[in-house]
């Protein structure tokens, strides 16, 4: 009895905690949502397209103000810092994100986000990086960088990058272009195990489990024929 009491208690705290906070208290218990990919993979089933963004940012004396840009579907964010463009006159400066109808496969990479194309009617101050977030699917492997293109269809330059909060990853960027998520395809993706060949350990380990027990069922059937 004196556990099932400490267990309603528990109960009880739990949910007046929260009640009391912000519903994204909840996030981190639930599947994330579900990815607009421009070409799903098979077992992403029912897609949506992805969606476009923009952002009118307001200059004042001169100096263009905090924002932010993202799509629709929340799947690319970047944010700037104050006086983060050169407004060269400019009242506003706009900002639009547009995902790539299509799907890119540079030599040695493998992307698992879309392509996005980001441009603004002003440069980027050099001194103050804007931040770019690009959120991914579980369906697919985690990232390891962010790539940087001025052709889509041309070379893909690594930034550097780190997660970011559940199925994002981060970068900064003085320039715009072209953007997606991925890694070397030359190599395993991130947390993978690999044995000599590139294959898959726990595949392996599957496969040896499998033939060590078929092996050994000729053995069994014998001993219980002479029981």
């Amino acid at each position: 009895m004196r556990k099932l009491a400490l267990l309603g208690v528990a109960a009880a705290l739990y949910a007046g905690a929260a009640w009391s906070v912000a519903p994204g208290f909840y996030d981190g218990f639930g599947p994330p949502a579900p990815y607009n990919f421009t070409c799903p993979p098979p077992q992403a089933g029912a897609n949506q397209k992805p969606s476009s963004g923009h952002a009118d940012i307001p200059v004042t004396g001169g100096v263009s103000e905090a924002f932010s840009a993202f799509t629709d579907d929340g799947q690319i964010v970047i944010g700037f810092l104050p006086g983060a463009f050169l407004a060269g006159g400019k009242t506003t400066i706009t900002v639009d994100i547009t995902p790539l109808d299509t799907c890119p496969q540079p030599s040695g990479i493998r992307f698992v986000t879309n392509a996005y194309k980001i441009t603004a009617s002003a440069a980027l101050n050099a001194d103050k990086r804007a931040n770019l977030t690009l959120r991914y699917s579980n369906l697919e492997p985690d990232p390891a960088s962010v790539y940087q293109a001025t052709d889509p269809n041309g070379t893909w330059t690594e930034k550097s990058s780190q997660p970011g909060a559940p199925f994002t990853i981060v970068t900064t960027t003085t320039t715009f272009g072209y953007f997606a998520a991925g890694y070397a395809s030359s190599s395993p993706p991130p947390g993978a195990v690999t044995i000599g060949g590139g294959q898959l350990l726990p595949i392996i380990v599957a496969v040896l489990v499998v033939v060590v027990v078929l092996a050994g069922l000729p053995l069994a059937v014998m001993r219980r024929r002479r029981s």
